[in-house]
């Protein structure tokens, strides 16, 4: 097979590929320093399941709440500051998080969080198409497999604290010390100026995957994409269901269901993370061979059959695979969504990938509480069977999707 030659980047441009990688890297890492411990919030606290789900729902509420405004605060700060200064910031409000005295306080927390993260995403996001436009390739899916490096980090560290018992204020100092110097290091090597600014001297055009998604009136919504995009949305909230059923409900299920200690408990998100990421790793190739609706059914119809068989018959062996094989079915999922929305005819440019991004915000908010309502209900075990539907529908409504991509 021939690969066209490719021209090397300038060194700025190579620094900044590693900076903003890290600041992907440090923001996938934050939150999950948490996961692993919320058990010993809900005990700490007092919480019942669906109270823990509705605390941890604030998060991404916030995120759909200041999304509106990510992109007006990247034009005020710029894209390298908001990142590197926003995950600083975040940093201090994770550590908050070790204080809460009551589940009002969590909730708010969680809120401020989401609502940060959010921003950060955007500029994080926003900087890394600018790097990209610098080397006239893709290096965006890269990016986004740092991020899930990142959490499993995060989740390892989680995990590994709570095995040693220290004490939530002091490994959430330790990780918001660590990854604040990463982010600040990092600031000082991403690209200068403007965002507007040129990306380089050979002009080179951007690829419609690292378009900025900016939404022009020039062209009408059709019905049949307004139907697509809500099939997509509703995908692309399944992706976020299983993500969030790892993070927010894998540890309580291990500990309080099946009774292991606080270390195994945190490897429930691990394993979803870990497979994820080596899905997102090498999903590209897959999806290159195969294109992105033969990939995708194969997933969930994986997703569902592995959280299902670990569900039907528990054992903590069974559940870590059941999380892993959900991580990889799903992993080519929410980027498959948003290629397919931002490729549908009869919508403004961007609309697509726009909506179903704050569709997939959606998804994270009514996850969490869904799941906890359930389980209050009836089990955990019952409430994870929302997994399971997820995978299926993600095989019914793959249709929806393109099928191999197109390269030019």
């Amino acid at each position: 097979m021939s690969v066209a030659t490719r021209t090397a980047p300038p060194r700025e441009a190579r620094l900044a590929r590693m900076a903003v990688a890290l600041v992907f890297l440090t923001n996938g890492a934050l939150y999950a320093n948490v996961v692993p411990r919320f058990p010993q919030l809900k005990a700490d606290l007092g919480l019942t399941n669906a109270a823990l789900g509705s605390a941890i729902a604030a998060m991404p509420l916030g995120a759909l709440i200041a999304g509106l405004f990510a992109a007006a605060v990247i034009r005020r700060f710029r894209s390298a500051r908001v990142a590197s200064i926003g995950i600083v910031l975040l940093a201090a409000l994770v550590l908050l998080v070790a204080f809460a005295p009551n589940v009002w306080v969590l909730a708010a927390v969680f809120f401020a969080a989401g609502a940060l993260d959010a921003i950060v995403d955007v500029a994080q996001n926003a900087h890394g198409l600018r790097v990209q436009r610098v080397y006239g390739r893709s290096i965006l899916n890269s990016l986004h497999g740092l991020w899930s490096v990142g959490a499993v980090l995060g989740g390892l560290m989680g995990s590994a604290a709570a095995g040693l018992a220290l004490s939530l204020p002091l490994h959430l100092s330790i990780s918001a010390v660590l990854f604040s110097l990463v982010a600040i290091v990092a600031l000082k090597f991403m690209l200068p100026g403007a965002d507007g600014a040129a990306a380089s001297p050979s002009s080179v055009t951007p690829s419609p995957a690292s378009s900025s998604p900016v939404v022009s009136p020039a062209r009408a919504y059709s019905a049949h994409a307004v139907r697509m995009l809500a099939v997509l949305g509703l995908l692309a909230a399944c992706g976020a269901l299983v993500e969030d059923a790892g993070s927010s409900w894998g540890a309580l299920y291990l500990r309080n269901e099946l009774f292991t200690s606080a270390a195994v408990a945190g490897l429930a998100f691990v394993a979803l993370q870990v497979a994820m990421t080596a899905g997102r790793l090498t999903g590209d190739r897959v999806v290159d061979r195969f294109g992105q609706r033969a990939v995708v059914r194969a997933g969930g119809a994986v997703a569902a059959l592995g959280m299902g068989l670990a569900l039907a018959f528990p054992s903590v062996p069974a559940t870590l695979i059941g999380f892993a094989l959900a991580g990889l079915g799903t992993a080519t999922l929410v980027p498959a969504a948003m290629h397919s929305a931002d490729e549908l005819p009869g919508l403004p440019e961007g609309a697509g990938l726009t909506v179903t991004s704050w569709l997939l915000r959606a998804g994270f908010l009514l996850s969490a509480p869904l799941v906890g309502a359930i389980a209050d209900l009836s089990s955990l075990r019952v409430g994870l069977l929302s997994v399971v539907a997820a995978g299926l529908i993600t095989v019914v409504c793959s249709r929806a999707l393109v099928g191999r991509v197109a390269h030019g």
